[in-house]
């Protein structure tokens, strides 16, 4: 009898122990379900197994863990692309209910080949209202270079996107294209070597005036390099809010930044604009040429390239009679 009572007193005593852990874990399930997470009004979710969608939203700094995976699956599988989250705080619950339920409002925005980062964001700061340092700011801090990474396109973004949020989606999509073609072109990704042609390409850009004169182009850019020649080009000083400038004697004279290739020799320092792969492939593929010199023919729109300084200033005279 009381060997019976004492093991009826272990059992009960077991099933309360295995209560209480119950208890505590859906007890601790609860606490971190109706933690408040800090949002943007938007998220993007890429195409990926629950585990990879949660490492990607740890990496953006959202207040997910391992466990969470869980609680999705049984809530639903989260969507991809761009989920609509309403608001800038919520409870975990909410957060994770929302990733598998709402899909977002969206708005497209362009970016144009030869189009500055910096002007880009100004643009973008406008017409989205966000904060234009906050853009660079994560810009600076999270691409590779300082300019020419992101691909010229048109990309479709919520409204109510966050400023973290947008450059990393902007980012990480711009070098998936990067590394895409580097490898169909060279069968390897490179990223030093490739973002050299970035600065070439984006000189390239600035200057060319269509698509069939960018390999002549960028003939001229190594064939300068190639003796010394200071490269004297207009585009390279259109970088960051100066894009749409009109580069005069006065303004060559008043910036000293190596982007000024009037004084300095060599390449700039950085890309200065946004290129397409167009003005890319000019660049790793040039013409080859023995041209110097180019002046745009005022009566096409066109370039007249040419090999010596007298041809050179003969193409200027011949294109001011005809302007």
């Amino acid at each position: 009898m009381e060997i019976n009572s004492i093991k009826n007193r272990a059992k009960k005593r077991f099933l309360f122990i295995i209560c209480e852990i119950v208890l505590i874990f859906f007890l601790s399930i609860f606490a971190s379900l109706s933690q408040t997470m800090n949002t943007s009004k938007a998220v993007y979710l890429p195409k990926g197994s629950v585990g990879e969608i949660i490492s990607y939203l740890a990496k953006l700094n959202f207040k997910v863990d391992e466990f969470d995976k869980y609680i999705l699956v049984l809530m639903g599988f989260p969507q991809s692309g761009w989920i609509e989250i309403g608001q800038t705080s919520l409870s975990k619950f909410d957060f994770l209910y929302k990733l598998t339920t709402a899909k977002a409002a969206m708005r497209d925005i362009t970016l144009i080949p030869g189009e500055t980062t910096a002007y880009f964001f100004y643009e973008i700061s406008k017409n989205l209202g966000l904060n234009y340092n906050e853009l660079m700011k994560s810009y600076l801090e999270n691409a590779p270079i300082k300019e020419g990474f992101l691909i010229p396109e048109t990309y479709k973004v919520p409204v109510g996107i966050g400023e973290a949020h947008l450059v990393y989606y902007l980012i990480n999509t711009s070098k998936k294209q990067h590394e895409s073609l580097s490898r169909k072109i060279f069968g390897e990704w490179d990223e030093r070597r490739w973002y050299e042609f970035i600065t070439v390409a984006s000189i390239v850009q600035k200057e060319a005036a269509n698509k069939d004169e960018m390999a002549l182009v960028a003939s001229v850019i190594y064939n300068r390099l190639k003796i010394g020649m200071k490269l004297q080009m207009d585009g390279t000083l259109n970088y960051d809010l100066y894009s749409h400038e009109k580069i005069t004697p006065q303004r060559i004279a008043k910036d000293n930044t190596r982007y000024n290739t009037y004084k300095y020799a060599g390449l700039p320092p950085n890309a200065v604009c946004n290129v397409s792969f167009d003005a890319i492939k000019a660049a790793i593929f040039p013409k080859k040429t023995n041209y110097l010199y180019f002046v745009r023919d005022k009566s096409t729109g066109a370039h007249i390239f040419s090999s010596t300084y007298e041809a050179h200033t003969k193409a200027i005279d011949r294109s001011n009679k005809a302007k």
